[in-house]
């Protein structure tokens, strides 16, 4: 790279299967520095980061944030679907920088808010102006499911964790208790995820099949690529069964934590169902709340469709790190 008189912090985002890292100056992610790397080819983190800071020709970071697709405590991540050590002396370790920390990926998204391009924030439910210090809430729909509010406080920006995918599958009518009885698992009822995610989308689909004496299989890409294109009915009718029952749990979410600053959907399956969220009845199932009906539109829903949100989202918390240190 050759900018010793620039100071970059290393940021990365950790899924199930792939690892993006990259290099910010400030808030901003370094567009050139962003590489991805396949997790199954590498043991752990250290290794990866390692690797990376190789590849960007030795570079020696202030700060390091990664970001991961799991539950964090006391400075250490456990991940889902992956078995790697994550902690604040593997980051120390692999990237010998000063200062260090560790996010689930809903709270760098949530740090993320106020700093993406515009262009890529997708309206879908207009709502009021919000004052700029209003809660928001971070809802990501894609391998798993997870919400985590934002609250811009005096002394600075708040994310709180959670696990809010793994909560019971909430359900309003005879289909979606059949739906629940399909999709039961070894662990007993469903939670959020088991419907609302990728894998989700394929097992609504496939109780379709059941319901209508027909089974058959289909990829989570495939419904969405039959949506697109109109070629398989059974496709729109699973996206739009599964819609239904995200603005369900997106409505319960938004009472529980009144994001007046707006609710932001992120992930992969929020950005594929973005073009037909509208249509398949999003906003009446979101409004869906009895005589609350009316006050619902006080929040606004926005589909991020911006890759490496959580990326600048780690970026922006090491830059309110640095200022708390210098107070």
């Amino acid at each position: 790279m050759g900018h010793p008189d620039i100071i970059y912090s290393l940021v990365a985002d950790i899924g199930g299967t792939n690892t993006r890292v990259a290099l910010a100056e400030g808030r901003r992610i370094v567009d050139s520095t962003i590489r991805r790397y396949r997790n199954a080819e590498f043991p752990g983190l250290e290794s990866v980061l390692r690797r990376y800071i190789d590849d960007e020709g030795g570079v020696d970071p202030i700060a390091a944030c990664v970001a991961v697709a799991g539950p964090v405590r006391d400075g250490r991540a456990t991940m889902t679907n992956l078995n790697w050590t994550i902690d604040r002396d593997t980051l120390i370790r692999a990237t010998r920088a000063e200062t260090v920390a560790i996010l689930n990926d809903l709270q760098a998204q949530g740090h993320a808010l106020g700093h993406l391009d515009p262009a890529n924030i997708r309206t879908i439910l207009p709502g009021p102006e919000g004052n700029s210090n209003a809660a928001k809430l971070v809802i990501g729909v894609g391998t798993g499911f997870n919400a985590a509010p934002v609250f811009d406080l005096d002394y600075g920006r708040i994310v709180t964790p959670s696990e809010s995918g793994h909560a019971n599958l909430p359900i309003r009518n005879e289909m979606e208790l059949r739906l629940c009885q399909f999709v039961s698992t070894a662990h007993g009822f469903p939670a959020v995820e088991d419907v609302l995610s990728g894998r989700g989308l394929e097992r609504v689909y496939a109780f379709l099949g059941q319901e209508m004496n027909d089974p058959r299989e289909c990829s989570a890409k495939d419904i969405m690529e039959s949506c697109a294109n109109g070629t398989d009915q059974r496709a729109s009718e699973a996206a739009r069964l599964f819609t239904r029952i995200l603005g369900t749990v997106c409505g319960n979410l938004s009472l529980i934590q009144l994001p007046f600053g707006g609710v932001y959907l992120v992930g992969g399956v929020a950005r594929a169902f973005a073009p037909h969220l509208t249509d398949f009845g999003f906003g009446d199932a979101f409004r869906d709340k009895g005589r609350f009906a009316g006050f619902m539109s006080n929040f606004a829903v926005n589909v991020i469709e911006d890759d490496y949100a959580a990326l600048t989202g780690s970026a922006a918390h090491l830059v309110s790190l640095a200022a708390d240190a210098n107070h």
